[in-house]
């Protein structure tokens, strides 16, 4: 595996993005270099935006790196298929996570490529004349970002790439010096946000550009963390070591009440964002770019270029958008009957590009405890149904079998589009009969009398099948009347940040002690959360209409006083499988609380006997290693490569 190290080149060698369907996108020519002169002519300055939107490709999609943020968590663990990346993050004696085989590298290269981008358009933009104060905060909110994404992930990182403190850097240097966590928020994330929040438009300049908005979500939220990082109620260490004070003089509850406020003047002043109507809605891969997503990762089905990434195939890497093939399972193997008396085997379920199948990889699975305690509501909340992909339905004539019924469980007739195989919601009164090894269906599922599809219960949920993860779904409007594309990477854009997540963060600094105002209690901003998760117009499983709107029972559930362990019950109905578990857990130091056990079945067809398994969460690995590439690019002693690398990772 490649590994990246700091480098004082820099500039991105990305490829243009393309953000939307409008006329206005953001296009330039692929570079390997930005010097400072290139960034003295507005044609540079617009160029190194653009390649700060397609680095995003880099991280978010990435599945490796999507794995550390999942795996691990009382949401994830890994699947059947999962190699050593995979199989170390569970931290369940699979062995132990190194600066070799962490795959957070994934963002140390990419943020650091861009943060000296950004450098290099702040610090010469003003030498063009033209530039406005609005182009220059696009690149301070990407330095912020980005820098922001870094010290949650590895702890304090280097301000200075070889030219000075947020300088950019032209000269190659092999030497790195850390900053503390207070040093990168101070000096770099908050005065960033806040120039960002001041300067940027409301509505973005191109679609899926960055506003104020955006920047306000970023900036309460960096406020939240750090707050959480003061108050540091479990004693998690930090490094490089250093007081847990501020050099501004504040402490954990100012920043709480910081947070509190912007997350609040966002709500209040959204400018084109909203919350959409439904949950199923903010997913639908019909509805990408909708009112509710802040910011993406973007793709095309349109163009290979602006894809950056194949049509028609994929191999597994950045910049592809792939993160969606690793929470699905091989439902390929599914078989149903060509014959109602003699079992022969039919291929039922085959690999297609819609959302509900695309390509199984299998690296990684919900635990039990995530579909059965996280999702208990599965009727009046409409969350579980807009995130899993709990039936598998037959479409076998666009595979070219010419059958026109099949006979499937209990050999009983099923047509095109009738469900093959169900997960369901909950334990049936009558008992399963599951075989002992693949069975009829194919991969182990099991048989109810007088139901046609194969089921599994909750508790039959295993590292090798496993509702599948629609959100994350592959979306193409190519197929025509076939299967598609689907063993390409996904063609939609991956989305980062949310407009609901305003709401969450309010609540959570609420909870945490700020003055709130009237109508925003914690309780309040999570019941508007939870209101519209009980609105329904679709039935995305059972694949018809479904008018229903439970808000009332929904907020009628709702405790009168909330905790942080409910926020973040919430945080995971709602962002399920979207890549924010793990900096939760961290943030609010409840990992080891919440996921230092977990329950699944194994790895075998047929294997529906849950398991407990237990995690080793050490204080240390609050932190991701610092890449051995970097380590290995250093040109410094031994021993200060040691005292460089995050302990607990020599």
């Amino acid at each position: 595996m490649k590994r990246s190290n700091i480098k004082s080149i820099i500039g991105t060698a990305m490829l243009a993005v393309f953000l939307g369907g409008c006329s206005d996108i953001l296009e330039e020519q692929p570079r390997g270099r930005y010097e400072p002169s290139f960034f003295q002519t507005e044609r540079g300055v617009y160029g190194g935006l653009t390649s700060m939107y397609a680095h995003l490709r880099y991280i978010y999609g990435q599945a490796y790196y999507y794995n550390t943020t999942e795996t691990g968590t009382d949401e994830v663990t890994h699947g059947q298929q999962a190699d050593e990346n995979f199989r170390v993050m569970d931290l369940s004696g699979l062995g132990p996570i190194t600066p070799s085989n962490s795959r957070a590298d994934a963002l140390w290269g990419a943020a650091f490529l861009n943060i000296n981008t950004a450098s290099g358009i702040i610090e010469n933009a003003a030498l063009v004349g033209t530039i406005s104060p609005a182009l220059v905060a696009e690149a301070r909110f990407f330095r912020a970002f980005d820098y922001f994404q870094l010290v949650q992930t590895f702890g304090g990182v280097p301000l200075d790439l070889g030219a000075g403190e947020l300088k950019f850097n032209t000269n190659p240097v092999r030497t790195s010096v850390r900053n503390t966590v207070p040093e990168v928020y101070t000096k770099a994330i908050f005065p960033d946000l806040l120039t960002a929040v001041n300067d940027l438009p409301s509505s973005p300049r191109v679609t899926g550009g960055a506003t104020k908005t955006l920047a306000r979500l970023y900036l309460a939220k960096a406020y939240l963390t750090y707050a959480w990082w003061l108050e540091n109620p479990n004693n998690i260490p930090t490094y490089p070591e250093t007081p847990r004070t501020d050099p501004d003089g504040h402490n954990a509850q100012w920043y709480f009440q910081q947070a509190y406020d912007v997350a609040t003047a966002g709500i209040e002043n959204p400018g084109p964002f909203r919350l959409q109507e439904t949950f199923y809605d903010v997913n639908l891969g019909s509805n990408d770019r909708n009112s509710e997503i802040l910011l993406y990762a973007d793709h095309t089905e349109t163009s290979e270029f602006y894809n950056a990434s194949s049509l028609s195939y994929a191999n597994g890497g950045a910049p592809d958008n792939f993160a969606g093939w690793m929470m699905q399972w091989n439902y390929t193997e599914i078989r149903s009957s060509s014959s109602n008396t003699t079992w022969t085997a039919v291929s039922s379920v085959q690999r297609e590009a819609v959302q509900s199948l695309g390509r199984p990889w299998t690296r990684m699975a919900p635990t039990i405890g995530a579909i059965k305690n996280t999702f208990s509501d599965k009727t009046n909340d409409s969350r579980y149904d807009g995130t899993f992909v709990t039936v598998y339905r037959g479409n076998w004539p666009k595979g070219g079998v010419t059958n026109t019924t099949l006979y499937n469980a209990n050999f009983l007739p099923v047509q095109p589009g009738d469900a093959i195989l169900t997960f369901l919601n909950d334990e049936p009164a009558t008992s399963i009969t599951y075989p002992l090894g693949a069975g009829n269906s194919g991969v182990g599922a099991g048989v109810l009398p007088g139901r046609a599809d194969f089921v599994v219960s909750p508790n039959g949920i295993s590292r090798i099948m496993y509702p599948g993860l629609w959100k994350l779904g592959v979306y193409r409007t190519d197929n025509g009347t076939g299967l598609g594309q689907p063993n390409a990477a996904s063609t939609r854009p991956f989305n980062i940040a949310k407009f609901s997540e305003l709401y969450f963060i309010a609540a959570e600094a609420a909870v945490k002690g700020a003055t709130t105002v009237a109508n925003k209690s914690a309780v309040d901003l999570i019941n508007v959360i939870r209101a519209r998760a009980g609105k329904w117009r679709w039935d995305n499983n059972g694949n018809v209409a479904k008018v229903v709107d439970n808000s009332a029972a929904m907020i009628a559930a709702t405790p009168a006083t909330i905790d942080i362990n409910y926020i973040l019950a919430e945080r995971s109905r709602e962002y399920y499988g979207e890549g924010y578990r793990w900096y939760d857990l961290i943030r609010t130091q409840k990992w080891n609380e919440l996921a230092s056990t977990y329950q699944i079945s194994g790895a075998n067809k047929g294997d529906h006997t849950p398991q407990t398994v237990t995690r080793t969460i050490l204080p240390y690995h609050y932190l991701r290693p610092i890449p051995q590439g970097q380590i290995d690019a250093l040109d410094i002693s031994a021993a200060e490569k040691t005292a460089y690398q995050n302990p607990g990772y020599l």
